[in-house]
């Protein structure tokens, strides 16, 4: 089976024969490895025990995207969340990049931002 390299942008997985990608052996796979390193890097588990999570940062367009999604203005959605004005607008505006946990708390208000609302309490 010969390599073929990809981006993430230009790969279609509707393009994949998936039924011979699961008929592919041990043996073809360590041979595809022995000729190209990269097609599988090494996963020991010392590797993997040690890896952490990481959340990526989103961008200023899906900052605005999730408020406007829940219809909220932006001091509307800085008091629900508590979180300031002028940090929603340097999030929405890409003057700042959020960070730690607060980058975490945007993808919990992205995916489910009533359990936000309930955890938050009243006021």
């Amino acid at each position: 089976m010969s390599i073929v390299r990809r981006t993430r942008d230009t790969f279609d997985p509707k393009s994949v024969d998936w039924a011979r990608v699961d008929a592919t052996t041990d043996d073809e796979i360590d041979e595809q490895v022995a000729r190209d390193p990269d097609t599988a890097p090494p996963l020991r588990a010392d590797l993997l025990a040690s890896a952490t999570r990481v959340f990526p940062a989103p961008s200023p367009m899906e900052i605005r995207a999730m408020r406007e999604r829940l219809g909220l203005t932006q001091s509307a959605f800085a008091a629900r969340f508590g979180i300031s004005v002028e940090t929603v607008r340097n999030y929405e505006q890409g003057h700042r990049t959020p960070t730690g946990p607060v980058r975490v708390l945007l993808r919990v208000i992205a995916r489910e931002p009533d359990a936000v609302v309930r955890a938050l309490g009243p006021g």
